[in-house]
C-alpha cells in the first residue's frame, strides 16, 4: 500500500511526540532540579563563608569556639569537597590536641576516617579508627563510631565480592552495627535504618524493604536521610530486577542530593547506568555528565575511577544517538522542504484561481450591478409611464366630452341658424386658460412620482440661487424644462414644442440654469436624472 507524503510526515511526527510522552515526570523533576542546582550550592556556600568568618573572629585564644565551628565546617564540607572536608579534619585533631582533650582527638579521628572512606581509601580508613579510644566517647559519637566501622566492612566486602573475604568482611560489619543499633532510641532514624541495612547485607530483602519504607512513610527526613534511604531502597529493587522502580527511587535520591548539596553521593552515578541499560541515552548522559562534575567538585578519587570508567561509554553512545538523531531531523528538514514547497505550488495554483474567481465575481457583481440599474430604470420608466398614461387619457378623455358638447352646441346653432351665437360660443373658448390647466395638471403628476423634485433641485445651486416659487403655484418654467428631462425628453425642440417656446429660448434656459449651478455643466443633467421617484 503507497502512502502519501503528509501521511508519511504525519506518521513521523507524531511518532516522536509519542516518544517525548514517555518521560516520567520524575525525570522532569530531576531535571527542573539540576537547572536550580547553582542556587542550592550558593546557599551552601554562604553558610561556609559565615562559618569561615565566625572562625576568623574566634582568633586563637578560644580554642573550643575554634574546635566548634570547624565541626560545622567539617559538616557543611564532608559531602561537599573532599580536600575541604580533610583540611577540616585535620583542624579539629589539631585542636584536641592544643587542648589537650582525648575525647575531641578520639571524635576527630572519627571524622577523619568517614572522609577517607568516602575516597575509598580502607586502609587509612581502618588506620585512623584503631587510634579511636572508644571509652572516651559519649553515645552519640561510640554509635557513630560504630557505625563508620560497620559501614567501612560493608564497603570493603561489596569492594572484594570475592567468597573468601566478603563473608569475613559482612560478618565483622554485622558485630559493629548491634552495636551502634543498641545505642540509638528505639524507632529512630538510626535504628530503623541500621536495621535495615543489616537485613539487605544478610540477604533477607522483605524485610530491609519493610525497614526502609517505613522510613520514608512515617519519619520527617531532611534531604541527606532521604537520599541515603532511597539510594539504599533502590539497592534491593536492583536485585529484584526492578529496574523502574529503582530508577525512581534514585531520581529521588538524586533530587535530594543536588537540594542538599551532596557531591560524592552515587545515586546520580548509578541512575545514569540504569538509564543507559533501558536505552535512555539522553538522560544517562545529562545526569553522568552532572555526575562526573560532582565527582571533579568533591575530589575523592575513588568517585572520579567510578564515573570515569562509565562516562565514556554513554557519552559515546551520546554522540551515536546526536548523529541519528541529525539524521532524523536531516530527513524530517528534507520532508518539510519537500512539503513546503508542494505547498507554496499549490498556493500560487490556488491563488491564480482565486484571481480569477474575483475577477468572475467582480464581472458578476458589476453586471449584477447594473441589471439592478437596469430594473430600477424600467420600474422607474413603466411607474412613469403608467402614471402619465393614466394622466393623459384622462386629460383626453375630458378635451373630447368638451369637444362633443362643443359640436352639439354648434351643431344645434346651426339647425336653428342662430350664427351669431356660434361666433360667441367660439369667441369663449380660452386656450391661453386651457394650456395654464394643461401644465398645472402636468405639474401635479409629475410631482406625485417626484415629490423630492424640487428640494434636490434645488441643492444643485447656492442658496441664492434656489426656486422660489409663488403662492399656489407648483412648477415654474425653468423647473418644468428639467422635469420634462428627467422623464427623458431631452430634445431641444420637443421640450420647445411642449412649452410653446422657440428653440432659442429652451436653448437659453438650459445653459443659464447650468451656470448658476455648482455642478459643472456637463455633470448637471446627470444629477437630475438622478433624482429618484417614489
Amino acid at each position: 500500500m503507497k502512502l502519501s507524503l503528509p501521511v508519511i510526515l504525519f506518521l513521523l511526527l507524531t511518532g516522536s511526540c509519542v516518544m517525548g510522552q514517555g518521560n516520567d515526570s520524575l525525570l522532569t523533576r530531576l531535571n527542573n532540579t539540576l537547572g536550580k542546582k547553582k542556587e542550592f550550592d550558593e546557599a551552601k556556600l554562604t553558610r561556609i563563608a559565615n562559618l569561615k568568618k565566625e572562625l576568623r573572629n574566634a582568633g586563637n585564644t578560644d580554642l573550643v569556639l575554634k574546635y566548634d565551628v570547624c565541626l560545622k565546617l567539617y559538616n557543611e564540607y564532608k559531602s561537599f569537597n573532599y580536600n575541604e572536608a580533610f583540611n577540616y579534619a585535620q583542624k579539629l585533631q589539631q585542636i584536641g590536641h592544643l587542648l589537650n582533650d582525648p575525647t575531641k582527638i578520639a571524635y576527630s579521628r572519627i571524622k577523619l576516617g568517614f572522609i577517607l572512606l568516602s575516597s575509598g581509601m580502607f586502609k587509612e580508613t581502618f588506620d585512623s579508627l584503631k587510634t579511636v579510644n572508644v571509652q572516651l566517647l559519649d553515645t552519640a559519637a561510640r554509635r557513630e563510631y560504630y557505625f563508620l566501622t560497620a559501614r567501612t566492612y560493608y564497603d570493603l566486602a561489596d569492594f572484594d565480592k570475592d567468597n573468601y573475604y566478603t563473608p569475613i568482611y559482612n560478618s565483622r560489619a554485622e558485630k559493629y552495627i548491634d552495636s551502634a543499633t543498641r545505642l540509638c532510641a528505639i524507632n529512630s532514624f538510626d535504628y530503623i535504618y541500621y536495621k535495615g541495612l543489616k537485613s539487605l547485607k544478610r540477604g533477607h530483602i522483605d524485610t530491609a524493604v519493610t525497614n526502609l519504607k517505613l522510613l520514608m512513610d512515617q519519619h520527617r527526613l531532611i534531604d541527606h536521610q532521604f537520599a541515603v534511604t532511597t539510594s539504599t531502597l533502590s539497592d534491593i529493587y536492583i536485585r529484584k530486577n526492578q529496574p523502574d522502580a529503582a530508577i525512581n527511587l534514585l531520581i529521588q535520591a538524586a533530587i535530594a542530593d543536588v537540594k542538599s548539596s551532596t557531591k560524592e553521593a552515587a545515586a546520580m552515578t548509578n541512575l545514569a547506568q540504569l538509564l543507559h541499560q533501558q536505552g535512555d541515552v539522553r538522560n544517562a548522559y545529562t545526569f553522568i555528565k552532572a555526575a562526573r562534575d560532582d565527582a571533579d567538585y568533591y575530589g575523592a578519587r575513588q568517585r572520579k575511577i567510578q564515573v570515569s570508567a562509565i562516562f565514556p561509554i554513554i557519552a559515546g553512545e551520546r554522540i551515536s544517538y546526536v548523529e541519528q538523531q541529525r539524521k532524523v531531523l536531516f530527513l524530517y528538514a528534507s520532508l518539510l522542504t519537500l512539503l513546503a514547497i508542494v505547498v507554496v505550488v499549490f498556493a500560487v495554483i490556488i491563488y491564480k484561481q482565486l484571481q480569477k474567481l474575483k475577477q468572475a465575481d467582480k464581472v458578476i457583481q458589476d453586471t449584477n450591478h447594473d441589471l439592478q440599474e437596469s430594473i430600477k430604470k424600467l420600474n422607474e420608466a413603466n411607474r412613469i409611464k403608467e402614471e402619465y398614461i393614466g394622466y393623459f387619457f384622462n386629460l383626453i378623455a375630458e378635451y373630447i366630452n368638451k369637444l362633443d358638447k362643443f359640436k352639439r352646441s354648434v351643431d344645434n346653432k346651426l339647425v336653428t341658424k342662430r350664427f351669431d351665437d356660434i361666433h360667441k360660443l367660439i369667441d369663449n373658448i380660452d386656450l391661453a386658460k386651457e394650456r395654464e390647466e394643461l401644465f398645472i395638471n402636468f405639474d401635479k403628476a409629475f410631482l406625485k412620482l417626484f415629490p423630492n423634485f424640487i428640494i434636490e433641485y434645488n441643492a444643485l445651486f447656492g442658496k441664492e440661487n434656489h426656486i422660489k416659487l409663488l403662492p399656489q403655484q407648483l412648477l415654474n418654467t425653468d423647473l418644468r424644462i428639467f422635469a420634462l428631462i428627467r422623464l427623458g425628453i431631452t430634445d431641444t425642440e420637443k421640450i420647445a414644442h411642449i412649452l410653446e417656446y422657440s428653440v432659442n429660448t429652451i436653448y437659453n434656459y438650459r445653459a443659464r440654469i447650468k451656470g448658476k449651478s455648482n455642478i459643472p455643466n456637463e455633470e448637471f443633467e446627470h444629477k437630475i436624472m438622478a433624482i429618484k421617484a417614489v
